[in-house]
């Protein structure tokens, strides 16, 4: 920005690839590090070590938690200076910078640079990793405070493309319900997570759920996670208002007291062979061994955008599955004799289409570059008519310099080409879609023909196709013909004309959201809907 030079974030493994700009970044005049996860912030204190010139910014709460991405390694006392949040803070004569919560973690923040040249201020608005929804531990971006912005320049993740994801107390009541199931079934669940976020976010989930309250379950947690949370416990000042409220009342992590009970894994034990429980542990560290030497079946839950790469290891695809899935390698056996079985979940702590377009139209800037994500979902995203036509959008790629020239005209940049043509034909008692052999090049395309099944259905007057993976087969088969739907009031017995009807429940004679729920929920029976859906 004018003369000055901003390094955003430095999440690399290995600092060499920094070489070729190395007498850039040596008269740097800031790292801005937007929030600890370790893919944004691990490369920061090799950076501080061979730039030790180059100050380090970001938000309190990050300056606490980013030591987690070094455990038993020396961490410089004063690695990151704190930001305030919503306070200009001069970092130059002409620079300043403010920061705002950006949701996603505890302490992840999102940044507004101006450089004020004598013509007129010139403004770079990024995101870091941003999530719009209010999670467990930490409240969403706050929008409203951005709105009006006018950043002549926005920096934007785009890790989820244009995806559209359920809400969020959806996800997480379909997940409990999942772990619930599991146990029950007499299995162990183990989750593996990184150090920060998911892994406490679970923790808080298993604690505070209404499916879990009172259940003789033990929740283990590993080392690395744990230590974790007792950050943040430390942080608690930092916390939304009713995580606060909730740890006044009982312990926010580790408790004997109340069901479930939560222990850390060595310290305070290890898992009974005989007693299905929860773990919650390191996803680089070997868990193999907990699923291996044990009476317990195991099902080893992992995200949903691991999906691709588990079924790479497990059809052994990748040569360097690398130091976060590979132990899963080492459970073939296991996996064939279904000893140990593994699913996915969503848990969504990035913006999906919504969220990501709603903080565009909002800031209103006049450059958006999409960073941060697969090729393929940043090209979804940039090919939105809705962004296209009111702003220059920009998918800059590694090793390539783009400049974002400032002035009142807008010029309409060149679309890209996702859209492919194709013909439909009706034959006999089906119908034939034929679309050109371009489209099998896009490395989506091996995920849509895994099993070379798909499944089509109606959104408004657009038909969506999906494609059937192995997994989606398997539930397929073993579901009722009635398809399962998270507890909700929307699908509650009790629900009559919005209010609840149900004596029992808290809610008994209240006006009813769609989404919410209660400890003595009952679902509606199937025949029950479809007469309402044919009254209605």
């Amino acid at each position: 920005m004018g003369p000055h030079r901003i390094v955003l974030d430095c999440g690399l493994r290995d600092l060499a690839a920094l070489e070729a700009a190395r007498d850039r970044i040596e008269t740097a005049d800031l790292l801005f590090c937007s929030h600890a996860h370790s893919d944004h912030a691990r490369g920061v204190r090799e950076f501080s070590q061979r730039f030790p010139q180059v100050p380090i910014y970001g938000s309190e709460v990050t300056a606490q938690l980013l030591p987690l991405n070094w455990l038993g390694e020396t961490v410089p006392p004063h690695l990151c200076q704190a930001l305030p949040w919503q306070t200009p803070i001069s970092l130059a004569d002409d620079l300043t910078v403010q920061i705002w919560p950006a949701g996603h973690l505890p302490g992840a923040a999102c940044a507004l640079f101006t450089y004020h040249s004598p013509q007129r201020p010139y403004t770079v608005f990024f995101t870091g990793d941003f999530f719009m929804s209010n999670s467990r531990l930490v409240d969403g971006l706050p929008l409203e405070a951005l709105r009006g912005l006018k950043p002549d320049v926005l920096i934007i993740e785009g890790s989820a493309g244009t995806v559209r994801h359920p809400h969020r107390r959806q996800q997480e009541n379909l997940l409990a319900s999942t772990i619930q199931s599991l146990v029950q079934q007499g299995r162990s669940v183990l989750l593996p997570t990184p150090t920060l976020g998911i892994g406490q976010e679970l923790v808080m989930l298993l604690r505070s759920h209404y499916q879990f309250t009172g259940q003789d379950i033990t929740v283990w947690v590993d080392e690395t996670v744990a230590a974790g949370c007792d950050l943040y416990l430390e942080l608690m000042p930092e916390f939304p208002s009713s995580v606060q409220n909730f740890a006044r009342h009982q312990p926010l992590f580790w408790d004997e007291r109340i069901l479930p009970r939560v222990r850390r894994l060595g310290v305070d034990g290890h898992p009974e062979a005989d007693c299905p429980c929860i773990m919650i542990a390191h996803r680089e560290v070997d868990l193999s061994d907990h699923c291996r030497n044990s009476n317990q079946a195991w099902t080893v839950l992992l995200p949903d955008s691991f999906a691709t790469a588990m079924a790479d290891l497990l059809l052994a695809t990748s040569s360097d599955p690398g130091p976060t899935l590979g132990w899963l390698q080492t459970l073939v056996p296991e996996l064939e004799s279904e000893q140990v079985q593994l699913d996915t979940y969503q848990l969504t702590t990035h913006s999906d289409r919504v969220g990501t377009t709603q903080l565009i139209h909002n800031l209103r800037p006049q450059h958006v570059a999409f960073v941060h994500g697969k090729p393929t979902h940043l090209a979804d995203l940039a090919g939105l008519e809705e962004l296209q036509t009111r702003y220059q959008l920009h998918l800059p790629s590694a090793g390539n310099e783009v400049e974002f020239p400032i002035g009142d005209r807008f010029i309409q940049p060149a679309a890209p080409e996702p859209i492919f043509d194709g013909e439909i034909t009706e034959i006999d008692d089906s119908v034939l879609l034929l679309l050109p052999e371009a489209l099998t090049t896009d490395p989506r395309w091996a995920a849509l023909a895994d099993t070379g099944l798909v499944q089509a259905r109606w959104q408004g007057h657009e038909l969506v196709i999906k494609g059937l993976n192995q997994r989606d087969l398997m539930r397929t088969v073993t579901s009722s013909d009635t398809p399962w739907q998270p507890p909700s009031c929307q699908t509650c017995r009790h629900q009559r004309e919005g209010r609840c009807r149900n004596p029992n429940s808290p809610l008994y004679g209240l006006q009813v959201s769609p989404e919410g729920v209660c400890p003595v929920f009952e679902a509606r029976p199937a025949r029950a809907e479809q007469d309402d859906e044919a009254s209605a």
